[in-house]
């Protein structure tokens, strides 16, 4: 199930490299999400957690932010997927992100 929300991204992390003769190539992005309940108790509040976003090259996209990053972080537009996961879990997948589009009025402000 693919469905679009906007998000709060705290940071995005560049990776690139080799590591044993493997290279590796991403881009993280953490975003604020919702504390889960589960069964150990209840929760209350938000959490960042890292989600993968292309490969290394997603990261200058977003390069020329970085001296204009948010402190409270930057709102985003997000596609995201629920999958399968083990043990009859399921998984958030990002699929796609932007920097959300400021209204008018808000950007008059």
């Amino acid at each position: 199930m693919k469905f679009k929300n906007r998000v709060l991204c705290t940071g995005i992390k560049e990776s690139a490299g080799s590591m044993e003769g493997k290279a590796f190539s991403s881009t993280t992005f953490h975003l604020i999400v919702d504390v889960a309940e589960n069964s150990a108790g209840r929760s209350i509040g938000q959490v960042t957690r890292p989600f993968k976003y292309g490969d290394a090259t997603e990261f200058e996209k977003w390069a020329h932010l970085g001296k204009a990053w948010p402190p409270g972080g930057l709102p985003c537009e997000a596609e995201f997927e629920v999958v399968a996961g083990a043990d009859n879990t399921s998984k958030l997948v990002l699929l796609g992100i932007s920097p959300a589009q400021q209204s008018p009025a808000r950007a008059a402000a």
